[in-house]
């Protein structure tokens, strides 16, 4: 009766071990989980999307109207450009200094958006570029063109005067960017104009 009173006694306290064994194990692994989750949420926060979406409108006595979209994720800026109402050919698209498109010409806008004070080349030269110098486009017989652009070289609302897009404009230009006439490229009349504003 003793042996069994002792066996039964020992059995006890193996179970109340293990249990205990398990339960910390338990907490280990939701503060191991609760962790990796509150990693998630910072680096998701760390990668936060802005996105700003406004629409072109004709000047020039043209037809040329459209959206654009920004989306910034990380240091990441994005742009889309959707154009309707274009003659078929290459036509030049570039951010220009100021958010202001009253004029029926949209000269209000200002020359290209240079803040690092470059000359006027095809982005990536190592001549030197415009921040404001996205390049060209092709359009179809339908007159709809498309632009999607990329680059770590904008910023959205962050305050710096080299980076940051906000309170510029987007113009469609009737022409071609020849990459090398200055100050502008020889792109043209302004066709349509947008300003970039939050």
């Amino acid at each position: 009766m003793k042996n069994f009173k002792l066996i039964a006694l020992a059995l006890t306290l193996v179970f109340a071990t293990a249990c205990k064994d398990n339960n910390k194990e338990s907490e280990d692994n939701m503060e191991t989980e609760m962790e990796t989750e509150v990693k998630e949420m910072m680096t998701d926060e760390n990668e936060i999307t802005k996105e700003l979406t406004f629409n072109l409108s004709p000047k020039s006595d043209s037809n040329v109207e459209g959206t654009v979209t920004f989306t910034q994720t990380g240091d990441e800026v994005s742009m889309v450009a959707n154009m309707s109402g274009l003659t078929e050919g290459t036509h030049a698209i570039h951010i220009h200094e100021k958010a202001d498109c009253s004029s029926a010409d949209a000269k209000s806008t200002g020359g290209h958006w240079n803040p690092t004070a470059q000359p006027h080349g095809k982005w990536g030269d190592e001549a030197g570029y415009h921040k404001g110098d996205i390049g060209n486009f092709e359009v179809g017989t339908d007159g709809k063109g498309m632009v999607e652009f990329s680059t770590d070289q904008w910023c959205m609302g962050c305050g710096d005067d080299t980076k940051d897009i906000i309170g510029k404009a987007i113009i469609v230009h009737q022409g071609t960017d020849d990459f090398t006439s200055q100050p502008s490229g020889d792109a043209g009349s302004r066709v349509s104009c947008g300003g970039i504003i939050e």
